[in-house]
């Protein structure tokens, strides 16, 4: 009984820290914006693809000609994906938030632009290279220790490592660093930010950067523990993600990287102990009562308007 409620443990902490990673990049835009970039599901999925694309050509598969040890591979693979994958978000903001930033549209407009955003990844993958599946290459020679009945392995230990790594990183640039301040600045009142000096638009791409880098990790991570790929794959769990952001308290990353875990951890006890169809029934259940219980989120706070 204690092996395999450690299993499961060690499994929740492994899906927590997907849905944590992505929270991560809703919280940024969020906190910054109070903008709920509802495309970041999909940035998710496109960087599982570009990784895809980079390491499948570094090995060779494009090319008659010996590949790359897949150990360089992945070290490449890992910060190509990251740049590229960030690309796209700071496009999407430069393309489609920015203009309607500077009309002063209503936020609700901004919100429905990014939901266009997001079919528009989902069905131009599915435009470019049809619906079939991919198959991601394996990037790490798995390693499974056994411990009496408990079983874990080199990638599952990496994807939890990584995600409390980077954690720690975002933590750190958004509490210790200038451009951190400035975030936290720009989120507090957007209109005194440019009189400071402080250019607001070169704080906004960087948080866009900042967010669709941890989606592109999430998209890697993901697709080697689980290598199918398709141009979907990204809605299902980018609104998981959301949910779990704003369970924790949404604008807040501590709240964003403890909601990923707790819904990780309701997901995997549904599971463990009911048919796995319930899973999203009880997950979401408990959710709604611990909103229903605190609404703005575990980590949250409620904010006035200033008139």
């Amino acid at each position: 009984m204690f092996d395999t409620l450690l299993q499961n443990i060690l499994n929740a902490l492994q899906w927590g820290s997907f849905y944590a990673l992505i929270a991560l990049g809703y919280c940024l835009v969020y906190g910054v914006l109070l903008l709920i970039n509802f495309a970041h599901g999909d940035i998710f999925m496109v960087g599982a693809y570009i990784a895809f694309f980079v390491s499948t050509f570094l090995l060779g598969q494009y090319l008659d000609i010996p590949g790359l040890p897949s150990w360089l591979v992945l070290a490449l693979t890992v910060p190509a994906t990251m740049l590229l994958t960030s690309g796209v978000g700071v496009f999407l903001e430069r393309v489609a938030y920015r203009p309607l930033r500077r009309k002063g549209v209503n936020r609700l407009y901004v919100v429905i632009t990014a939901l266009m955003c997001g079919l528009i990844l989902e069905n131009g993958n599915l435009a470019l290279l049809g619906a079939s599946r991919k198959s991601f290459p394996e990037l790490l020679d798995k390693a499974i220790w056994t411990f009496g009945s408990v079983s874990v392995t080199n990638l599952k230990i990496l994807v939890i490592v990584s995600a409390f790594g980077v954690f720690w990183l975002l933590n750190t640039i958004v509490t210790k660093t200038k451009i951190g301040m400035a975030m936290r600045a720009l989120s507090w009142d957007r209109f005194a930010v440019p009189l400071m000096g402080i250019p607001p638009d070169t704080v906004i791409v960087f948080t866009f950067i900042l967010g669709s880098s941890m989606a592109a990790l999430a998209g890697i991570l993901f697709a080697m523990s689980y290598p199918v790929l398709d141009p979907y794959m990204g809605a299902s769990i980018g609104w998981k993600a959301f949910i779990a952001a704003v369970v924790g308290g949404i604008g807040d990353i501590r709240g964003a990287f403890v909601g990923g875990f707790i819904l990780g951890f309701v997901e995997i006890m549904v599971v463990a102990f009911f048919p796995s169809s319930y899973r999203d029934l009880f997950a979401f259940t408990i959710l709604l009562i611990i909103m229903t219980w605190k609404p703005t989120g575990l980590f949250g706070v409620a904010k006035t308007t200033k008139i």
